[in-house]
């Protein structure tokens, strides 16, 4: 399992595809793993580098006591300079296009392009995110993944792929307690919006129609405001990738065979 031991944490990842090919580096949501992008990787990595990884305090990488956006952003970079990635392109879900968006910002000498998904340049009301991250220090995340499936899915598809929901669901309960939380923290305080115009990357947002969380209005003031940016709309919820499988492979896979 190859894991790059950073000062304060380790962080697990993984590498598919051709050696040599673009690097297409992908950043996972809030509570779950770098398994949530199993539907896409055999495609994926038919003609690109995927590197997946575990954001710090989810999966097999570890956690931090504290961290901001700015060091979930560089956690990424740490990973390229370790396996010597100059620059990559970026998909990232949730949390973890909300970090993307921040190398857009702030580092954008390490992106060929950018995906954006199901995510928003600030992410809710920051004293939600501080009140969720005590309730998980306090309690645990056994609540949370109970009801993970009414903000990750449309009804519907919690009714058609409940193997799909109950892995999802697993995915947050093994969760660190403390590392959930700190990314709360981090979540609380990021606040990009007035970045936005910065961002000079080719930009793919995608949303989905039934999202409650990061909505499609949301995603479409994104696309008004980034310079290079465009938008496909797909028939999902929040975990778009899992609930649209083909139709979130069809739009990100369009959108980099066309750089």
């Amino acid at each position: 399992m190859p894991i790059l031991k950073l000062a304060s944490h380790s962080l697990h990842y993984q590498l598919d595809g051709p050696t040599g090919a673009p690097t297409l580096l992908l950043s996972n949501s809030l509570g779950t793993t770098l398994d949530m992008w199993r539907p896409q990787l055999a495609a994926l990595s038919r003609h690109y580098r995927v590197l997946r990884y575990d954001t710090r305090g989810h999966g097999a990488s570890t956690a931090s006591a504290a961290c901001r956006l700015a060091d979930l952003a560089g956690d990424a970079m740490s990973l390229l300079d370790a396996l010597d990635i100059e620059r990559a392109h970026f998909c990232g879900i949730s949390m973890g296009g909300l970090t993307g968006l921040w190398l857009g910002v702030h580092a954008p000498e390490r992106l060929q392009c950018l995906i954006v998904s199901n995510s928003a340049a600030k992410i809710g009301a920051s004293e939600a995110w501080r009140q969720r991250a005590a309730q998980v220090r306090a309690e645990g995340l056994a609540a949370l993944a109970a009801s993970a499936h009414q903000r990750w899915f449309s009804a519907d598809f919690c009714v058609q792929a409940p193997d799909i929901v109950e892995q999802a669901r697993a995915w947050l309960a093994a969760t660190s307690p403390g590392g959930y939380a700190a990314c709360c923290e981090a979540l609380a305080d990021a606040d990009l919006r007035a970045d936005l115009p910065r961002i000079a990357a080719p930009t793919l947002l995608i949303a989905g129609q039934l999202d409650p969380v990061t909505t499609a209005a949301e995603a479409e003031a994104m696309a008004a405001t980034i310079p290079q940016a465009r938008l496909a709309l797909l028939p999902a919820s929040h975990l778009s990738n899992l609930e649209a499988p083909l139709a979130f492979e069809q739009a990100v896979l369009a959108f980099l065979d066309a750089r």
